[in-house]
């Protein structure tokens, strides 16, 4: 982000059910449609610019349901007018062509608002149940690249040409273009060294696990130094968006006891299974520094390591770590919640107001309407790093 853009915000879509931790805490949510369209058309109102569709093919630790992450954001989309929406998805699953074309008619169709989260994959089981290949970390990573760079071409170009390793196009004409210029965003995760290169070269957000400041300053530098390399510009060509699990009260003491129930009540089962999978796929990486190698069990409660962001307190707490976290160049933060409806209306009614006007404080500005028919639209003390018991 450029230094006088406001933050954004985004929200992970429950459309796989078990909610977004891993705990038999109760978690007033639902993965059905009629309860995401509501939610979506809270989350727009309350001042929300994206919505993040979950992929999992497959029944899995603690996630019994599913619904498709492609079908589901189109009809989030369908049933909004601002709110953009990211679907996750795989290479290797999908075809890149092909999903461009699926991308392009989604952006027409929505004015504009569609969005992809390209996922390399943790999950060898799901490729093993589709009898597809499950290929080595690093070169998921490179047929990710090779992905990305054919979505690019097929949404920017008259007649797409492109040689791989993995894809190929031959003079493909995809018409209509996606109303977005140039094309739709394109977000990424993973935490390897073939991720941040990734990422720098060729991705326009980079999603961030939850993570301390330290450790979030030091992400940002590497994959800024790789998008150096390319001929990129970090804040412009490349952003930053970082993972975190909001639990807003009332009272600082009251958030962290529900975080601490989260954790006292965590199916260990499902979470020691997760954890297996996930280390064991970041320890396949050239240099062993994958996802989650650093996650203790308390941080893999939650999926993508949302406790460690701190971003749990009051609404004066949490909105002033929000903004520390943009100082050290996070442009959007992607947030889960345990009761998501109550919480979303609770973020935006409580934090979001303090959060502009901290950033007005700073001198920051809304960023501009995207170039869509419908752009998403903002509304208008220092906390300790978060102490969390084990269990």
């Amino acid at each position: 982000m450029s230094n006088e853009d406001q933050i954004k915000f985004a929200y992970w879509v429950p459309n796989v059910s078990g909610g977004l931790v891993v705990s038999k805490i109760e978690q007033r949510t639902d993965w059905g449609i009629e309860y995401n369209r509501e939610l979506a058309q809270l989350a727009e109102r309350r001042g929300f610019d994206y919505a993040l569709s979950q992929v999992r093919y497959m029944a899995s630790y603690g996630a019994e349901y599913q619904h498709e992450s492609t079908g589901f954001s189109l009809a989030l989309l369908l049933a909004t007018e601002k709110l953009k929406v990211i679907a996750a998805i795989h290479p290797g699953l999908w075809q890149p062509g092909v999903f461009a074309k699926l991308g392009a008619s989604a952006d027409v169709i929505s004015g504009g608002r569609f969005a992809v989260n390209v996922v390399s994959g943790w999950f060898k089981g799901e490729f093993q149940a589709l009898g597809e290949p499950w290929l080595e970390h690093d070169e998921r990573y490179r047929r990710s690249e090779e992905f990305i760079r054919v979505l690019k071409a097929s949404w920017t170009e008259d007649a797409a040409n492109f040689s791989g390793d993995f894809y190929n196009l031959h003079d493909y004409t995809l018409k209509p273009k996606p109303i977005q210029k140039p094309h739709p965003e394109i977000f990424q995760g993973g935490n390897s060294t073939a991720a941040r290169q990734m990422a720098g070269r060729v991705s326009d957000w980079y999603f961030m696990n939850g993570n301390s400041f330290e450790g979030v300053r030091d992400q940002i530098e590497e994959v800024s130094g790789h998008a150096r390399a390319a001929g990129r510009h970090p804040g412009k060509d490349i952003r930053f968006g970082l993972n975190a699990f909001i639990v807003a009260r009332d009272s600082e003491s009251e958030a962290r006891a529900v975080v601490e129930e989260i954790i006292a009540k965590a199916d260990r089962e499902a979470v020691e299974g997760f954890g297996a999978a996930v280390k064991q796929a970041g320890q396949s990486s050239s240099d062993g520094r994958g996802m989650w190698q650093d996650s203790e069990f308390k941080d893999l409660v939650q999926y993508n390591d949302g406790f460690r962001s701190g971003l749990i307190g009051t609404p004066e707490q949490v909105a002033r770590r929000i903004i520390d976290y943009r100082k050290l160049g996070v442009g959007l933060i992607l947030s889960g919640f345990l009761h998501f409806q109550e919480e979303v209306d609770y973020f935006g009614l409580k934090v979001l107001p303090i959060v502009r006007e901290l950033e007005g404080e700073l001198g920051l500005e809304p960023q501009p309407e995207p170039l869509s028919t419908n752009g998403a639209a903002h509304p208008n003390g220092q906390v300790p790093e978060p102490t969390l018991s084990s269990t």
